[in-house]
């Protein structure tokens, strides 16, 4: 059976993120995005720890149900899904090899609260796990995932966003060329990387040592609306966290795989290309290459994106197809720039409660639902939007250096006019 996974996101007590991060949000918000399996988040944080022991009870293989389920009302189209949960984190390691800082995040998914519960106080021993839902460790990754598969052979981890430039394995500013130089012995046991949202399967599969690994995708989310922008479709025996590593390593089970990756156009990732944002300068690999990597406006050297990094360590100039993956535009964007509108305006939130309450959730309405059904809605522009989104017609102007890039699906002829939005449903 298939399962839309979305495991690397944050709760509530992690900096910069939505107060709706609970337990009972996350359980709503997956709903409404059309998530089968959803993290938890922050497993280190032991405020956090305390609401997942009140709110979850297990089912399972290391997965877990909302307990108050009955008390969460989603205005869904359709019959609701139950998403269960799945016990995770993200750990930051900073740290100093080969005298360089090496700054590498990494998901945790562990088999379990009582695993869990052991892994925490063997990390409160090294490090202030209570500062922050991510915790910030001065220990070398390798290190903590020996510490950790001592706790348990059964948990998973993930490198985070691989190419990001600042906190991740293959990063530009404090990464590493291999997953064996960053890992060694313990490389074998590392079965996926994430993708993170500037950089898509087709850029992993120009690197023949990712031939054997697999490529996921989740949303790092630290709102409610960005829950599933980027997600992994499994195909699960049976949905349990043991099943769930056999997906990831491939060619281990014939019925426990990927299916297919949920991504974000790598462009719109706000490290995709190179560039200054304080300088509002933006280029490409090659423009940097002419540049000597320095700015021109400041003379001093570039933030080098995923696009760069990616052509730095590829053996192919073409990528092998490896996998299958799947391009969306989240539905508040399409609505916010169908409406010449910021997507967090009432306008755009109000049409799209009102397209999940009539027609499906967001994943069914963007990938599934026929686009007659979705023009029935009274507004023929999503549906066209949301074709083009489907058919890969539209424009991002590259994120760089923190800034996200811009999707363009319409035209400013093709926009709503601010007359004529009186004049759309409401």
């Amino acid at each position: 059976m298939e399962y839309i996974t979305d495991i690397h996101l944050h709760s509530r007590y992690s900096r910069a993120t939505s107060k709706e991060l609970n337990i009972e949000g996350l359980y709503k918000g997956a709903i409404i995005k059309g998530i089968d399996i959803i993290g938890t988040g922050d497993f280190t944080f032991p405020a956090y720890v305390k609401e997942m022991e009140k709110d979850l009870e297990p089912i399972g293989g290391g997965l877990y149900s909302f307990k108050r389920k009955d008390e969460v009302k989603a205005d869904v189209a359709g019959e609701n899904i139950d998403p269960k949960f799945i016990i995770t984190t993200e750990i930051s390691n900073i740290y100093k090899r080969h005298d360089k800082v090496r700054r590498i995040h990494t998901i945790i998914v562990a088999p379990g609260l009582d695993e869990m519960k052991e892994l925490n106080s063997q990390l409160d021993k090294i490090g202030n796990i209570k500062s922050d839902g991510r915790p910030i460790l001065g220990m070398d990754v390798a290190d903590m995932s020996k510490l950790i598969w001592d706790v348990s052979p059964d948990f998973i981890i993930v490198p985070a966003h691989a190419w990001t430039p600042w906190f991740a394995i293959f990063g530009s500013k404090s990464g590493f060329d291999t997953i064996e130089e960053c890992f060694g012995d313990l490389a074998d046991k590392i079965y996926a990387i994430e993708t993170g949202l500037s950089s898509d399967p087709p850029m992993n599969w120009r690197l023949s040592q990712l031939d054997n690994i697999s490529i996921i995708s989740n949303s790092d989310a630290h709102s409610l609306p960005n829950l599933g922008r980027e997600a992994t479709v499994l195909e699960l025996e049976k949905p349990s966290v043991k099943n769930i590593e056999l997906a990831l390593q491939k060619g281990k089970s014939k019925n426990n795989k990927i299916n297919y990756t949920i991504e974000f156009n790598p462009e719109e990732g706000k490290y995709h290309f190179d560039g200054h944002r304080a300088c509002k300068f933006v280029c490409d690999p090659k423009e940097t290459k002419k540049l000597k990597g320095i700015c021109p406006k400041c003379k001093k050297p570039l933030v080098i994106g995923v696009d760069n990094r990616v052509e730095e360590l590829a053996d192919r100039d073409e990528p092998k197809k490896l996998g299958n993956y799947k391009y969306i535009v989240p539905l508040q964007e399409i609505i916010a720039d169908a409406y010449t509108q910021n997507k967090n305006t009432k306008r755009v939130q109000e049409t799209y409660n009102a397209m999940i309450a009539s027609i499906a959730n967001e994943f069914t309405l963007l990938l599934k639902t026929p686009l007659e059904d979705i023009e029935k809605f009274g507004i023929p522009e999503l549906a066209v939007g949301i074709k083009r989104m489907r058919e890969g017609e539209i424009h991002v102007e590259p994120g760089y250096d923190g800034e996200y890039g811009v999707v363009s699906v319409f035209s400013p002829e093709e926009q709503i006019s601010a007359k004529n939005k009186q004049k759309t449903l409401f």
